[in-house]
């Protein structure tokens, strides 16, 4: 079999063998929502041409999902539409499944794989898609393995969670080099001896709202009405892989440049707009590095000797360019460490000892204010600055990168508990924000309680010493009045 995937990217999932007689390769689609560069539909591919079957892809969802509601079932949707367009060009059968509820969702993967010669699948550390993943691959009679097209360092390449991004840096600058010319497919191709997928979408089951290309801009009112919160409606920005490669374009053709003095400014908004595309899978992190290694004229030759895990230098493309990729690739794939190395990355314990010591220390301090859920959640705070920044998580489904640093530090100082505060930060996000429960924003919150930082002096009541941000610090820094006036009101 032609080895098109870097083993260490792949791994069992369960026991079963391959069925070389079945009918097809089937590639589940949860998490790499692309039909480009994408390790899992390149490992699918080469598994069709070694046993001479047709590739079928499903791309799923199921509206009873934990957070799923109406903004990012239509955000799923609109890359549906588009993968669906795409993969048929590229003569590759594909079925979206959305299913009711996540029962509805396994019988339906079980009977397509009970055709299926072995199942090609996503990896996925976050808990509740690991989890989905190991429970149907034990239905499943027929090999399943996942792929994992989640960073430029592979998962695997560690078997230890860094505790801060300077360690992190540098395990990434000793490591990083063998892995970079592993890339997936930038446009995968069927080679000639896979035949054609004839009768992939004939068959039904119950449960489903979506099992036809063509019913999916039809049934987001259908959909809507099976997700558990439906009061969380959705946002303009379309999802899907042709809109992510706009939004890459746009970044760097017209934001790029300003970024290393500039991206702090929430009124310059020079982020790239890309975490809701990398967190649902619409772009890879190996297309994104691509184009920017060809914009800054780069080869692997220009990286450095030493790693000293500085932030610039490094690389040995420009001062934007690197500011960029240290949040794209140290800040996002070192949450991606956290997530599979932990499986309580999401829960108090999983904070340094210093962090939660100096908390609990401070856990019963008294707070100046002092709100509930709700209070956050309709953004009516005190604070003009803070209720701006939730003001654009709810309309926009996303905060300007440093103000979700202080909206977070707000919450923590204005909840009973550092406990309660947390519960607060994860809910709105993964609620609101459309790169919700993903390993990256579950890097942020729990920076605000210390997550790869350091203790900070003086100590403060409620912070102890974890560090602290002030809005009106922030105001001083940064030019907020026009932000704050657009999504806050007068």
């Amino acid at each position: 079999m032609k080895e098109t995937v870097p083993q260490i990217r792949i791994r069992p999932v369960n026991r079963g063998q391959v069925r070389p007689e079945a009918d097809w390769v089937l590639y589940w689609m949860s998490a790499a929502r692309r039909p480009r560069w994408n390790y899992a539909l390149d490992r699918a591919i080469a598994w069709a041409e070694h046993l001479r079957k047709p590739l079928a892809v499903v791309e799923t969802f199921a509206c009873d999902e934990r957070w799923m509601n109406p903004r990012h079932a239509a955000f799923l949707l609109g890359g549906m539409e588009d993968n669906a367009d795409r993969l048929a060009r590229g003569q590759i059968a594909y079925r979206p499944l959305v299913a009711a509820s996540s029962a509805a969702l396994g019988r339906g993967l079980a009977d397509l794989a009970g055709q299926a010669c072995l199942v090609v699948a996503d990896w996925n550390p976050i808990r509740e898609a690991a989890d989905r993943l190991a429970e149907t691959a034990a239905k499943i009679a027929v090999r399943v393995e996942s792929v994992d097209s989640c960073g430029l360092l592979p998962l695997a390449a560690s078997d230890k969670a860094y505790s801060t991004a300077h360690a992190f840096r540098r395990f990434l600058q000793r490591s990083l080099a063998d892995h970079l010319a592993d890339a997936p497919s930038a446009r995968p191709k069927l080679p000639p001896r896979i035949p054609p997928c004839k009768d992939f979408c004939t068959r039904q089951v119950k449960g489903w709202l979506v099992d036809r290309p063509e019913q999916i801009g039809r049934t987001m009112a259908e959909v809507s009405k099976h997700c558990p919160d439906r009061s969380i409606q959705p946002v303009e920005l379309r999802g899907g892989a042709p809109a992510a490669e706009r939004a890459l374009r746009r970044f760097l053709d017209a934001r790029l440049a300003g970024y290393a003095t500039e991206r702090n400014q929430p009124e310059q908004d020079v982020g790239s707009g890309l975490a809701p595309y990398l967190h649902h899978g619409h772009i890879s992190v190996h297309e994104v590095f691509a184009e920017l290694a060809r914009r800054e004229d780069w080869s692997p030759d220009a990286l450095g000797d030493k790693a000293t895990g500085s932030r610039q230098g490094w690389w040995g493309m420009g001062e934007s360019a690197e500011s960029f990729l240290d949040e794209l690739v140290t800040w996002r794939e070192v949450g991606l460490n956290m997530s599979a190395q932990r499986p309580d990355y999401d829960q108090p314990d999983s904070l340094p000892d210093w962090a939660r010591a100096t908390l609990e220390r401070h856990a019963s301090d008294r707070r100046e204010h002092e709100y509930d859920f709700e209070v956050f959640r309709d953004a009516a705070s005190h604070d003009r600055l803070w209720n701006a920044a939730q003001g654009q998580l709810v309309a926009e489904g996303r905060i300007h990168n440093y103000l979700r640093m202080l909206w977070g530090k707000k919450i923590l100082e204005w909840s009973p508990s550092w406990r309660e505060a947390l519960d607060v930060m994860i809910r709105l996000n993964n609620q609101y924000a459309l790169d919700g429960n993903d390993p990256n924003s579950y890097s942020g919150i729990f920076w605000v309680l210390g997550r790869y930082d350091r203790p900070w002096g003086p100590e403060r009541p409620v912070f102890g010493t974890v560090r602290y941000m002030s809005s009106d610090n922030t105001a001083r820094k940064l030019r907020v009045r026009n932000y704050i006036e657009r999504y806050s009101g007068p």
